[in-house]
């Protein structure tokens, strides 16, 4: 065995060993050298993102098939990625001089690493090893914040809602095994299902396992509590990032391996798309914190990517199921760079109150008032981030909804678009009230300067959300022949 063998049967992984490499190496420099571990850590997402880059077209197999590398998975490490690195710009601040940092950057990279693997996941046992690694670590650093008892509180409850999740979801996958004796998605995609009352409790207790991980409702339960709690930084993370390892999870295990039964989850997820749009925006009108704002908006926009789930289930045209899944896809990078440039906006500002010794909520919207003059890199972002998610052209989120809504009515489901429609033009109320507050109100503080990571972070979000929305054709294009893999 030499090093040509080792890169030429494994060298597929290397973005995931280098990602781990330096985690362990950062916990390692971080006993005697704290300053340059977060550059460290960009250093890491910076390379493994340019191995996955490198090898985007790859189709592998590994491990007797529990892990496939094709352009799916590599797409969706590509956000994860992309999600990590925007973290890890802003945390240079946030943790700065921390005595903690190399713990935080070290869980930071393995939570990384976890969904990279739930990415190339084909196989029960290797999704559910993968997602306890992404998840236990984010368990972690909801609670980063040790003297902040909201983030305790965010991470108990982050903790005891998820591994209840991981119990549902594991007895569902156990009695998918009971029925057909395999675990591989590429052979349980081959089989023939006949609706008993097992298959039912399976599909059952599956849309629920993951239903908690897209934060979907009823399953949504622990997002608000702690998205709001969690160190800003770590909300953008779970938001923008962890939450598409529950979709790419249900991706994999509903679409593709479960096809058979797309017939019998097709009002199942009809509703729950519905009643989680208009459920997200529904208290998202009523709340006064920006980040429990933000994740009831994100509870919605769950429902907006769930609606793919509903048309692949409703109709078997080739072309409508591309648009739907290929839309799905560009959604999901689209809302990495708005919610997780919307968190990150919030984060500046709730940064630069600490910075300035101002004792108020971080988050409450009154925080934001006349931000325009105080902070206006920051206001003008958090606007564009704002209008995107609420569909405004020449964003991103435009475009987003645009493609997964076109799905719907050329799959003969103009009902669902419609409700999806209207619950974009509510959701804009809601937006447009936070910039009013920040370009119409008087400055409630004068603060002192932003701060240069946060900016630099939320400018590339920024320069993310407009570069999809105003130049959309050769990532939509990649969306769609990504999208070919569940045809």
């Amino acid at each position: 065995m030499n090093i040509e063998w080792i890169l030429s049967n494994y060298g597929v992984l290397l973005p995931e060993a280098v990602l781990t490499l330096f985690a362990f190496a950062i916990i390692l420099i971080g006993l005697k050298y704290r300053s340059i571990l977060g550059y460290l850590a960009f250093v890491g997402g910076v390379v493994s993102l340019g191995l996955v880059i490198m090898n985007f077209s790859v189709n592998a197999t590994l491990l007797y098939n529990s892990l496939v590398f094709d352009p799916l998975s590599q797409f969706f490490k590509v956000v994860f990625l992309l999600v990590t690195l925007l973290t890890i710009i802003a945390s240079l601040r946030y943790y700065h001089g921390n005595a903690h940092q190399g713990e935080y950057y070290f869980l930071l990279l393995i939570a990384t690493v976890g969904m990279m693997f739930v990415a190339s996941a084909n196989d029960l046992v290797s999704l559910f090893v993968a997602f306890e690694l992404g998840s236990i670590a984010t368990y972690v650093l909801a609670a980063f914040d040790k003297e902040n008892p909201r983030s305790i509180e965010a991470g108990f409850k982050y903790f005891m809602i998820g591994a209840l999740s991981s119990a549902i979801l594991l007895l569902g996958m156990s009695l998918i095994y009971g029925i057909t004796g395999t675990t591989n998605f590429t052979a349980l995609s081959q089989m023939s299902f006949e609706m008993s009352g097992y298959t039912l409790a399976a599909l059952v207790l599956i849309i629920a396992g993951l239903g908690f991980k897209m934060a979907l409702v009823p399953f949504h339960m622990w997002a608000p509590d702690t998205y709001q709690g969690a160190p800003t930084v770590v909300s953008a993370m779970l938001a923008a990032g962890s939450k598409k390892m529950g979709f790419v999870a249900a991706f994999k295990l509903i679409v593709l391996a479960l096809i058979a039964l797309r017939t019998e989850w097709y009002m199942v997820f009809a509703v729950i798309a519905v009643i989680t749009m208009t459920y997200g925006n529904l208290v998202a009108l009523t709340q006064r914190s920006l980040k429990r704002m933000l994740a009831y908006s994100s509870i919605a926009q769950a429902g907006y990517i769930a609606m793919a789930l509903v048309v692949v289930s409703y109709t078997h045209v080739d072309s409508v199921v591309n648009l739907a899944m290929g839309g799905a896809l560009f959604y999901i990078l689209s809302h990495a760079f708005m919610k997780g440039g919307a968190f990150l906006a919030v984060g500046t500002v709730g940064y630069m109150l600490l910075r300035d010794k101002i004792k108020v909520d971080e988050d409450d919207i009154d925080n934001f008032s006349g931000l325009s003059k105080t902070a206006p890199i920051t206001a003008f972002s958090l606007t564009v981030f704002l209008f995107a998610l609420a569909g405004i052209p020449l964003t991103a989120g435009f475009v987003s909804k645009l493609l997964i809504f076109s799905a719907a009515i050329y799959g003969g489901l103009a009902w669902l678009a419609v409700i999806a429609i209207l619950n974009s033009a509510l959701s804009l109320f809601y937006y447009a009230r936070v910039v009013k507050v920040m370009y119409w109100d008087k400055p409630k503080f004068d603060l002192k300067g932003e701060p240069t990571a946060y900016v630099v972070a939320v400018l590339l979000a920024l320069l993310g959300t407009v570069l999809l929305g105003v130049y959309p054709g050769p990532f939509v294009d990649v969306a769609m022949k990504v999208a070919e893999v569940f045809l």
